[in-house]
């Protein structure tokens, strides 16, 4: 690729076309578990290749050792499991049985994953040859080049869904959170060693993966963090620990998957960094069934639309002077049904909104949306005050349909942040300013960033206005001309076949 970008993970073309080869041969709610676990398969064993070689190199007889794995953080994959057997049996009878024993042989040596990894690929609805097929796409798939700090298994989850959902005409229905707003939230929530993170509805894991890889970068041990998240859909439960276990991470999603709302399998926790992307404008949530559930600190959050559950569910299990960074759809900064703008104005007037980016859209991998990044803090810097960001400008695009952040976008917002905490921050018309509780207050607290940051200032050209006008309207002039032209010739078309308007 010529560019590289988070939006791309280098090699959609041929999870595409594996995942073409499936298409038609098995039910759609099976062909994401088949991509992801060759996926998985294809990566730990690539990383592990280029690892053991390196072993092999240096002569000292380490390559059979897990431990020589460890130290770099390198998942050890046992003989029975390496990609070079499972590719020399892509075209015989027994393939599906060659990976699921794969699959078993893994489970064995990392309990976290018991039970956890698919093992189908030996059922009779399962074509062997075309499964033979896929095995040698992803046999010449290059993965050597993926950073190892990408979310390979929440990314390509999503991409699937998107694809498929695109050829059926269907909504993808799942979100998977893109690189430019992980790393923004952890660029600007700096969690730090020996520190609690919690995700109450954390998909994949991407935002542990971030967090530790920005633990690492900073000194520190990525070892050394607590993770601690929770997920309701089971695939999607499975594939976080696949992802975190991979990379070295221990972490506790609770023994099952399970509805946070109704099912809070962390009830004690008080985390230092919550990180979430909860699901926009989730319903129905349950809120008959905890109506006087103890989160609703702030008022008990509408039926219809669970945003303000989500928040005050985070507020709960946030530890004295925690930080929590969540993206939310745009609607939750200015609504008022429900009760939502009483619970808004509350959450507010506790002195508790640190900040508010508002983000392009296209960043999302499947959909358009826009979306807003809220960051809460217990204890913040700057007592009575928050900064609201404008960054719907930033960001390029990468193809037609997505936007991505630069890391200098990403230093942007988290320094803009900084200054902010630091008390130095100037305002910028148009990006960035510094709001007290009294000018939320006066908004209706109301949080949209355009709000307070105005509209940016343009440069004065010079022309005096008399002349601008002048010009601008004998121009526009000439073009209602025009179009009066353009519509009698249409018309004379027309009505020589017959058509009269």
């Amino acid at each position: 690729m010529a560019e590289k970008n988070t939006s791309n993970i280098g090699f959609e073309k041929q999870i595409w076309d594996a995942a073409c080869v499936l298409w038609g041969h098995i039910p759609a709610s099976e062909y994401r578990n088949v991509i992801i676990g060759l996926i998985f398969l294809k990566y730990i064993s690539t990383a592990f290749d280029k690892k053991y070689q390196q072993l092999v190199a240096e002569g000292e007889g380490f390559e059979d050792d897990p431990d020589a794995y460890l130290e770099d953080n390198v998942f050890f994959v046992p003989e029975d499991a390496r990609w070079d057997k499972i590719a020399a049996a892509a075209h015989k009878p027994e393939i599906g049985t060659v990976i699921d024993d794969a699959m078993r042989a893994i489970e064995a040596d990392n309990k976290k994953l018991k039970n956890v990894l698919p093992k189908n690929y030996a059922s009779p609805d399962l074509d062997k040859r075309v499964l033979g097929d896929v095995v040698d796409l992803f046999t010449n798939m290059d993965m050597g080049e993926t950073e190892g700090n990408r979310d390979i298994l929440g990314r390509t989850y999503e991409y699937c869904i998107a694809q498929f959902a695109e050829k059926e005409g269907k909504g993808g229905g799942e979100f998977y959170t893109p690189s430019s707003i992980v790393n923004t939230l952890v660029s600007i929530l700096k969690p730090y060693s020996n520190c609690r993170v919690y995700d109450c509805c954390c998909g994949s894991g991407g935002m542990f993966v971030q967090s530790a890889k920005f633990i690492q970068a900073h000194s520190g041990n990525r070892g050394s963090i607590s993770i601690y998240g929770q997920e309701a859909n089971p695939d999607t439960w499975k594939m976080a620990i696949m992802n975190l276990t991979i990379r070295g991470l221990d972490a506790d999603l609770g023994p099952y998957h399970a509805d946070t709302f109704t099912n809070d399998l962390h009830p004690t926790l008080k985390a230092d960094f919550i990180l979430a992307n909860p699901p926009f404008n989730y319903n129905p949530w349950g809120q008959d069934k905890l109506m006087d559930d103890v989160r609703w600190k702030y008022g008990i959050p509408p039926a219809g639309n669970a945003n303000f559950a989500w928040i005050q569910h985070m507020i709960h299990h946030l530890a004295p002077n925690g930080k929590i960074g969540l993206v939310l759809a745009n609607g939750a900064l200015s609504s008022q049904s429900g009760g939502e703008g009483e619970i808004r104005k509350k959450i507010i007037e506790d002195d508790l909104i640190e900040g508010i980016i508002a983000m392009p859209p296209q960043l999302f991998y499947s959909v358009t949306i826009p979306a807003t990044l809220w960051f809460i803090t217990k204890g913040k810097k700057q007592k009575g005050k928050t900064v609201f960001i404008d960054a719907r400008k930033m960001g390029h695009m990468v193809d037609r349909k997505h936007r991505d952040f630069t890391e200098e976008d990403i230093q942007k917002l988290a320094d803009t942040f900084e200054a902010f905490q630091n008390g130095t921050l100037e305002d910028v018309k148009g990006f960035c300013s510094v709001a007290t509780l009294q000018d939320i207050a006066n908004q209706d607290y109301i949080l949209t960033p355009g709000r307070y940051v105005g509209i940016e200032e343009q440069e004065n050209d010079g022309e005096p206005f008399e002349e601008k006008m002048t010009r601008l309207t004998s121009e526009l002039s000439r073009m209602f001309e025009r179009s009066h032209e353009l519509e009698a010739e249409i018309r004379k078309k027309l009505g020589a076949i017959g058509y009269e308007i």
